[in-house]
């Protein structure tokens, strides 16, 4: 997981970088400039000569890493026209350092061929005329950065608009951020006003919020975090308890559960999905065939006695189907819990809702029994979670309780129809209140844990908000947490919880479940991908990550190329 920082935090890693380990922050101003021109050379195919940059500066620390930026950028083979929004005289410290040789650099003329100016521009009005006549340029956003707390404002906020028009009707231009699109506020994933759209951002050190949760994140397209040399050790003490989701987050969890010699299925881990209704027997056979696809040992689906028979002919044969009783409309009577519970004693995990229905309070009740007397870890998903709103249960370290809402069953377990102002903190407060881990479902979707450690994962697409993505996720929830439970309960680590082992496992569930999605969307498209799809997708790049591990350690060299693309 790699850390998220505030503005006010990554100061503070930029302040003992030079206070404890004596490095200049000019230097890592220059340092941030070569890691930022390293990625636009990549970006454009190795070549930076004879392109033509227009970089746009602030007066602050962001102007100055767009002034040395422009330098390297000139001295690689660009032409490149710096446009100071100020005089260099206004600018300060290391920032007036860079522009000060950017200025002698220009007044200088020496022996280039391509052109390198510096103008300082004194009204918005005017940059915006000279943006009327951009055409192929690629520009460099350096106005701001993360020292915005307010909106922009005056004529540079009308400047702002123009900019946006412009990018708007143009095929050509390509815009690259440095750090954060300006206009943003770094520690809020909400607009504050008028900003700035990159095509590409390039931020330092550690993501910030605004730079990986909507709606702020959407207006930094592609990101790059670059490493400009400050030592991992002050990022990893820094007070921040947010992170996102990494490939390595998947790639360790798969390393911990990966198949021995010695395996059979009740090491691989036994999950039983609670699961359908009458009308909802997709939410049952979507979610089953998911787990066991996801790589679970045994996967039993318990639906209602009516049902099973529809259920059974829908699921892999590998499933077991096992019916249950029954309210008069075909869901799960209170009478079940006994029966679930009995069953529940050989399982390493349990998930109840989805295709349940909650209409009937005999179905609540049903769940509520369930969730409350088990004797083993349970993910809640779909009418489950509805069954218990408002929510007042709580967790153990022994016996885990995962949820997973999507914002409108979120709000139904907080008793509340207001709108969720800060997702990510009251997902952190209500986590820790109850003892339980939780995966809020969205735009971007996030886990939290009692500990109040909360990652966001970066994968997925819009494609998988069809119907069925929500059982298929709790499918692969379930799998993934059942692989995790099998593993412990045969290879016990002094000091690690339930709660422990749960919380990574649903972090690389939902990391590898939303790069499924991204790869269906690659094949189907994001209008046409299905749930199905999703699911068959991750069985294909589970396997992908399997041969990863073998390659890595040397058994099978000749996978190289095939995972170039990871």
């Amino acid at each position: 997981m790699q850390k998220v920082l505030t503005a006010e935090e990554m100061r503070e890693v930029d302040r003992l970088t030079t206070e404890r380990y004596g490095i200049p922050s000019i230097l890592l101003m220059e340092s941030a400039a070569h890691a930022a021109a390293r990625v636009i050379t990549e970006k454009l195919g190795g070549v930076i000569a004879g392109k033509s940059f227009l970089v746009l500066c602030g007066k602050g620390n962001n102007g100055g890493d767009g002034a040395a930026l422009a330098r390297i950028l000139w001295t690689l083979g660009a032409e490149v026209f710096v446009y100071l929004f100020g005089k260099v005289e206004e600018t300060k410290g290391d920032a007036r350092v860079n522009f000060e040789i950017l200025r002698n650099v220009t007044e200088s003329r020496i022996l280039y061929t391509n052109c390198l100016e510096l103008v300082e521009v004194e009204t918005a009005q005017s940059l915006s005329q000279i943006l009327m006549s951009v055409k192929e340029h690629i520009l460099v956003d350096a106005f701001f950065g993360t020292g915005l707390s307010r909106p922009v404002e005056g004529e540079l906020m009308s400047f702002f608009m123009g900019f946006s028009r412009i990018l708007s009707h143009s095929k050509t231009l390509f815009t690259v951020a440095v750090d954060l699109p300006s206009g943003l506020n770094a520690d809020s994933e909400k607009l504050i006003g008028r900003n700035l759209q990159a095509d590409l951002t390039v931020t330092f050190t550690a993501p910030k919020i605004a730079n990986v949760f909507p709606p702020a994140s959407n207006f930094s397209s592609e990101l790059i975090v670059a490493n400009i040399g400050s030592p991992k050790e002050l990022v990893d003490n820094s007070p921040s308890r947010t992170f996102v989701a990494e490939k390595k987050d998947a790639q360790d969890w798969l390393n911990i559960t990966k198949v021995k010699n010695d395996s059979y299925k009740k090491t691989r881990g036994a999950a039983l999905i609670i699961a359908g209704s009458k009308n909802y027997t997709g939410a049952a056979t979507l979610a089953a065939n998911a787990c066991f696809a996801s790589g679970a040992g045994m996967v039993s689906v318990a639906v209602p006695k009516s049902v099973q028979d529809v259920v059974a002919a829908k699921v892999s044969d590998e499933i077991i189907t096992r019916g249950f009783g029954e309210t008069k409309d075909g869901a799960f009577a209170e009478t079940a819990a006994k029966d679930i519970l009995e069953l529940s004693g050989i399982m390493d995990l349990l998930a109840i809702g989805c295709g349940l229905t909650s209409n009937d309070e005999s179905t609540r009740k049903f769940v509520r029994e369930v969730v409350e007397k088990r004797k083993t870890p349970i993910v809640v998903d779909a009418d489950g979670l509805n069954s218990l709103a408002p929510f007042d249960l709580q967790g153990s370290n022994d016996l885990p309780i995962i949820l997973t809402p999507h914002i409108g069953e979120f709000q139904r377990l907080l008793g509340t129809k207001d709108e969720i102002k800060d997702k990510i903190e009251t997902a952190r407060r209500f986590s820790q209140k109850h003892n339980v881990i939780l995966l809020l479902k969205g735009e971007r979707s996030i886990v939290a844990a009692p500990d109040g450690t909360v990652v966001i994962n970066l994968t997925g697409n819009a494609g998988i908000s069809r119907a069925g993505a929500g059982d298929t996720l709790a499918g692969i929830v379930t799998s993934f947490l059942a692989q995790s439970f099998a593993v412990k309960k045969w290879n016990k680590k002094v000091g690690e919880t339930n709660l422990d082992v749960a919380f990574e496992a649903v972090v690389a569930a939902l990391y590898v479940s939303g790069l499924a999605g991204d790869v269906a969307a690659e094949k189907f498209g994001q209008r046409l991908m299905t749930a199905t799809d999703i699911r068959d997708c991750i069985s294909e790049e589970l396997s992908i990550i399997d041969k990863r591990e073998i390659d890595r350690s040397g058994v099978n060299e000749k996978l190289t190329k095939e995972l170039k693309r990871y």
